[in-house]
């Protein structure tokens, strides 16, 4: 009886010790960089139910204004960025760091023309009478200026991490010891992981966001 019970308990032990193997497995890089995410998902939804909820209850028929279409350029530029950075795991496999540095080039370009088309549609809509602080039939605007600066900000940090790595990378790609060694060393790839995964997740968040100005401006 004593030894079946033993038996269970180490059978019992192994699992609990599999499963927290796996959590700790996880770099702490990635388990933060992912629980970012899920706060800037919650954090973003809430803000989209406080701008439906004062959309709806200002009255004001959807169409009274015309949704910038600098925000729809913008949103084709980062589609655009998002397959550029997806390009990046690839050639960091292929040991190809100079193709690696001008895509990471190419996809910071294309997220600081996202920012300058958003600055553009912020004109745009003040130039329609839509001001961060207006009337009571425009209060809902300030939640656009509110949610595309906020996702412009969050935007930005991914580019200032962005072009640390692009630094990285271009100063290891001029000399042959220093690329085997980025290569080679996992930190670097778990870098350029969760750069691309911040990447789509900013991505994606943008085109739920656009999808909702879309129909409720």
């Amino acid at each position: 009886m004593n030894s079946e019970y033993e038996r269970n308990n180490q059978v019992g032990a192994r699992r609990n010790s599999s499963s927290f193997g796996r959590i700790e497995r996880m770099p702490p890089l990635l388990v933060a960089g992912y629980l970012a995410m899920v706060a800037i998902t919650i954090m973003f939804v809430m803000l989209v139910a406080a701008y439906v909820s004062t959309r709806v209850r200002s009255g004001v028929p959807t169409g009274l204004h015309q949704l910038p279409r600098y925000f729809s350029l913008s949103t084709i530029v980062l589609l655009v960025s998002s397959y550029t950075m997806g390009q990046a795991r690839r050639l960091y496999a292929q040991d190809d760091l100079g193709s690696l540095a001008r895509c990471l080039g190419a996809t910071l370009l294309l997220g600081c023309i996202f920012a300058g088309l958003q600055l553009l549609g912020w004109r745009d809509l003040m130039t329609q009478g839509v001001l961060f602080q207006g009337s009571t039939s425009t209060s809902s605007g300030q939640f656009i200026y509110l949610i595309s600066a906020l996702h412009v900000a969050h935007l930005l940090g991914g580019m200032l991490f962005l072009l640390a790595l692009l630094l990285r990378v271009t100063h290891a790609d001029r000399d042959a010891v220093r690329a085997l060694v980025f290569i080679r060393n996992p930190y670097y790839r778990r870098q350029l992981q969760l750069l691309g995964t911040y990447w789509h997740f900013i991505d994606v968040l943008w085109v739920a966001l656009f999808a909702v100005f879309l129909f409720m401006y």
